[in-house]
């Protein structure tokens, strides 16, 4: 299949994404419905030997306490297994990044949940959605600025690969947590995901991991972009220690 966007496209939309809430409600055609699919079938895995699946729905098969009003509702099912959940962020991101770059808004809803007849209907474990439509306000950001995150040097430590971890750093995270850290050697990037207090934990467990997945898409990108390698692992012993953060996995360049 012909791609249906330069990866350097999707590095660049990095930059200058920002999460819808506000949409118009005419729905897209069958034509971009279509790309969208095809675009999540090509999509970069981290674990190609996890299944998963997109139903694509409207409103009506969606609950939430909070709803947002959107004319699409992307709802992501996953074999609940190995890191499912980082699996699922780094896909959906490379997704919310497609959508960003072809002028179409989106936003992760974590508060939604399917119908119980779409969760009957696949054989997956319901992960998140993401909503998309056309955006009914502005759907890019004017610089990168407009960005409420943290520094690099409160989520890295060592010097190498500031081109990377800038791109890293700016990935979306519920409530913006930014659960990330990054200790960097040279042919190395050891990640970390904060350990939460029992009542987060409780609240923000898979969506902090889901999280990681995102931030991993952007550096992931971000690597392709400046002609690194990427070999996403996990070492059995952890090959750093950070106070208050689970070691994650290790980026090989």
């Amino acid at each position: 299949m012909e791609e249906l966007i330069a990866k350097e496209e999707l590095y660049q939309t990095i930059f200058k994404r920002k999460s819808i809430r506000k949409y118009q409600q005419q729905k897209l055609s069958v034509e971009e419905l279509q790309k969208i699919n095809d675009f999540l079938k090509e999509a970069e895995v981290i674990d190609p030997e996890i299944k998963f699946e997109a139903k694509i729905v409207d409103s009506d098969q969606v609950k939430s306490l909070i709803p947002i009003k959107a004319p699409h509702y992307l709802q992501f099912f996953s074999e609940e297994k190995g890191d499912y959940l980082l699996n699922a962020g780094f896909i959906l991101q490379q997704l919310d990044l497609y959508l960003a770059a072809n002028n179409l808004g989106s936003c992760w809803f974590g508060m939604a949940k399917p119908k119980k007849e779409i969760i009957a209907d696949s054989e997956l474990e319901y992960v998140i959605t993401l909503v998309f439509g056309r955006a009914a306000e502005e759907n890019i950001r004017d610089s990168i600025e407009d960005f409420d995150r943290k520094t690099l040097s409160e989520i890295k430590e060592g010097k190498d690969h500031y081109d990377l971890l800038e791109a890293a750093r700016l990935a979306p995270s519920a409530t913006n947590g930014q659960p990330w850290y990054f200790k960097v050697e040279a042919d190395q990037i050891h990640l970390f995901q904060n350990e939460p207090n029992f009542i987060k934990k409780f609240f923000y467990e898979k969506m902090n991991r889901i999280d990681m997945g995102i931030t991993l898409a952007h550096l992931w990108l971000a690597a392709v972009e400046h002609d690194y390698n990427f070999n996403f692992k996990k070492y059995s012993q952890a090959p750093a220690v950070v106070e208050g953060y689970n070691y994650l996995g290790t980026v090989e360049l």
